[in-house]
């Protein structure tokens, strides 16, 4: 039964609840994502890779050309998990792109722990709860400056990755600062 005095509006983010209470929304709730650290930590198992990462449904709205286009530092690879209606035509264009396919568990917990970097090219997501799996499994992240990325990434020591308007230069600065315990400690506040 919905009430419209008594019902609140769920948001994720901060910066979603702001730009809702533009358009004369008032009554809202934060209600935030979190992260399953048994799963998701830095390894000591898997040794870092020269791999950019990203994880995630492979769609066109994701805007992950940006990051295949992305010009990675010598010996790096683009690698991208995940699944969606992109994949085989993405797969046909970028032949030099490694694509794992949809991927969980403990497969998917080992992904993020042999990257370098985790890179989110998207510029439309509200949350991305994909950063904070990178991050507590010790990854820095590359992204925009967009909502999602700022709100997950507000406040995160310099360690924890890079958000610049462009995604070449983030890639470039979260790799010069990826320390795994300041990246996990970060996404510790998300359990």
């Amino acid at each position: 039964w919905f009430h419209r005095r008594s019902s609140r509006i769920m948001v994720s983010t901060g910066s979603l609840e702001r730009e809702l209470h533009s358009w004369g929304f008032r009554r809202m709730a934060r209600w935030s994502r979190g992260v399953d650290f048994s799963l998701f930590r830095p390894g000591i198992e898997e040794e870092r890779e020269p791999v950019a990462l990203y994880v995630g449904r492979v769609s066109y709205e994701k805007n992950i050309e940006a990051f295949l286009k992305a010009p990675l530092p010598p010996g790096f690879r683009a690698r991208v998990v995940g699944d969606g209606p992109a994949l085989e035509e993405l797969r046909e264009k970028y032949p030099r792109v490694e694509f794992a396919g949809r991927l969980v568990g403990d497969a998917l917990a080992r992904e993020y722990r042999r990257a370098s970097v985790f890179v989110f090219p998207s510029k439309t997501d509200t949350f991305g709860l994909v950063l904070l799996e990178a991050l507590a499994s010790g990854v820095p992240v590359a992204a925009y400056p967009v909502s999602g990325p700022i709100d997950v990434m507000e406040g995160a020591p310099g360690g924890a990755g890079a958000l610049h308007e462009d995604l070449p230069p983030a890639i470039r600065q979260a790799l010069g600062r990826g320390r795994p315990d300041e990246c996990a400690a970060f996404a510790s506040r998300y359990t």
